[in-house]
């Protein structure tokens, strides 16, 4: 069984890319504020919510995608531990739905310590109802996911195999696949988890 949300580009890039920021703090630690923008266009795009993005999401580009993160910084902005908790993605990100009085979206957080038989099944209910997935992944036992931790990224697919689950993550203008139960099972008390964007 496969799933891969529709998505988007920009400048040959699979959704937005951190790495263009100009501010400094930005570059290094905007990525929670980069997967708010990126959901905020997939939700303009395919959910009719154009108010949630400044710019004509039918003609957006590069210039307008780093304007769009100056919008997102004020709630999602860079701090010395980063946003490295689901509650301050959510109270961020709430509010600036608040603050473009979008109210038909809730933001439920889904702990990292749960069991994975429960967030593989939380995933597939996700992106079946054509929602992406906000993800935060912190400490990783795996050099090999090393761009990864510390930092927020989308899930926008899966793979069901008889013994193995992939899920198709974006972040920095591309995508990966990656074995979920590799990615779920950190080695670390300090994990992460998700968002749910739940549709009223």
């Amino acid at each position: 069984m496969k799933k891969e949300l529709r998505y988007f580009n920009i400048a040959n890039c699979f959704g937005g890319n951190q790495d263009w920021f100009w501010d400094p703090m930005m570059k290094l630690g905007g990525c929670a504020a980069a997967t708010a923008c990126d959901l905020s266009i997939y939700l303009a795009m395919y959910e009719n919510k154009k108010h949630l993005c400044p710019f004509d999401v039918g003609l957006l580009d590069k210039k307008q995608y780093i304007g769009f993160s100056k919008i997102m910084k004020p709630y999602l902005r860079p701090r010395r531990e980063g946003v490295n908790r689901l509650e301050l993605y959510i109270d961020g990100f709430g509010q600036y739905l608040k603050d473009r009085q979008e109210y038909g979206i809730n933001l439920v957080g889904f702990d990292g310590n749960a069991s994975i038989e429960e967030a593989r099944e939380t995933i597939k209910r996700q992106l079946d109802s054509e929602m992406p997935i906000p993800y935060l992944l912190l400490k990783h036992r795996d050099p090999q996911l090393k761009d990864f931790v510390w930092h927020w990224f989308l899930l926008v697919g899966y793979e069901a195999f008889e013994d193995t689950f992939m899920v198709k993550t974006a972040t920095y203008g591309e995508y990966t696949w990656m074995d979920f139960e590799n990615l779920w099972n950190t080695g670390y008390m300090e994990t992460g988890g998700f968002i749910k964007v739940l549709l009223k």
